[in-house]
């Protein structure tokens, strides 16, 4: 497809798109898709509202993928060719994080992969689902059937989270972080796994796309609950430390550089039950091992102007620049500007100094631990 075909293909809609204009949302493009940026309320009200009570995104642009052999191990044993996690061990009712690795370690995709009993079911990102489908399809044996699925998604984040969702489905308040099973939501037969992108509790609630509405409307009529647009998305995600693909990884960034090695699950390590045989393994075992260049941190900045993406970072006033910016903004919980990005490896303790270059000044930022605000999962 040319460039020029790409730049005018008519946006996707997903199945929650009469809504969000219902309730006012600013539409914008993303990933292929027209997506709420916003609502009525802003970004700083959704963002903080979600800290303190039930925020609901929209997240049915992501692409959702079954794997179907003749039985499931045999599906988790193909996968662990391309991801260095732990399929094989992952129980019925589980879902794990997950990492697809190219041969030179970098990585093409993160993405969540739950065991549902008799299919493992993939959520990989929006604007690589079609790479990731078509990678899966050429990788995976042909005992192994690879099936997009054409269901809607939806995030409910917060505190109030469980309490909004129980009531609908009340057997949602026994799960704990990571659980993903089926449930039964006004009459659709739903997954929901425990987990989300924001560091806070929450539900990821996967659904035929005709009941996404009448599901996101019944949340939203908890006065708990707001819709929350991809602005708070960023800015939530960005306090929680966690990463999005095409910024703070991709296939330059090796798992271990990216602050992930604890997605390097201890069976595929050196002298672990089945170490090494997914792409990269030689580089990325090494550098668990041996340590690497450079590294990914936080990044706090002084006053209130946020350090944005893209912006190099320098060990001093002089020199050259040593690393950069991968992501940044205001962290409205914090009431500061948060970043994160890449410096080498003798930069990277908490506390130390660097600057960052921002129209032409260099402004001191200090490195900090990740997450810059404690996770609120449900473990227990």
């Amino acid at each position: 497809m040319s460039a020029q075909s790409v730049e005018t293909a008519p946006l996707l809609k997903t199945p929650l798109d009469d809504l969000h204009r219902r309730l006012g949302a600013r539409m914008v493009p993303f990933a292929g898709y027209a997506m709420p940026v916003q609502y009525p309320a802003g970004l700083l009200k959704e963002h903080l509202h979600t800290r303190a009570a039930a925020g609901l995104f929209d997240v049915s642009h992501m692409g959702q993928v079954a794997l179907r052999a003749g039985d499931v191990a045999e599906a988790a044993r193909a996968l662990e060719a391309l991801v260095p996690a732990d399929i094989l061990g992952l129980k019925p009712g589980r879902q794990r994080y997950g990492l697809l690795t190219d041969g030179q370690g970098g990585i093409l995709d993160d993405l969540m992969a739950a065991h549902l009993g008799d299919r493992l079911v993939l959520v990989v990102n929006a604007a690589n689902k079609t790479a990731d489908l078509a990678h899966l399809r050429a990788s995976l044996p042909a005992s192994v059937t690879v099936e997009e699925l054409p269901r809607a998604l939806l995030a409910l984040q917060g505190p109030g989270a469980e309490a909004a969702l129980a009531r609908l489905a009340p057997e949602v308040a026994a799960m704990r972080f990571m659980d993903a099973r089926a449930v039964d939501i006004l009459g659709a037969a739903c997954v929901v796994t425990r987990s989300g992108y924001t560091g806070e509790d929450g539900f990821e609630i996967s659904t035929p796309e005709a009941s996404a509405e009448p599901i996101a409307e019944a949340l939203l009529a908890d006065p708990a609950v707001l819709p929350i647009g991809l602005g708070a998305r960023d800015s939530l995600r960005l306090e929680a430390g966690l990463c999005l693909h095409g910024a703070d990884i991709d296939a330059t960034t090796s798992p271990v550089e990216a602050a992930l090695g604890w997605a390097i699950s201890p069976a595929r390590r050196r002298g672990g039950a089945r170490p090494g045989g997914f792409p990269g393994a030689e580089r990325i075992l090494a550098e668990l091992a041996a340590g690497t260049g450079r590294r990914r941190v936080g990044l706090l900045a002084e006053g209130r102007a946020p350090v944005r993406a893209g912006a190099p970072l320098f060990a001093d006033d002089e020199g050259k620049p040593v690393g950069h910016v991968t992501s940044g903004g205001f962290g409205p919980s914090l009431g500061a500007p948060v970043a994160m990005g890449y410096l080498p490896c003798g930069l990277t303790e908490p506390g130390t100094r660097v600057r960052a270059e921002v129209r032409g000044q260099r402004l001191p930022l200090t490195v900090a631990p990740l997450p810059f605000l404690p996770a609120g999962f449900k473990r227990g």
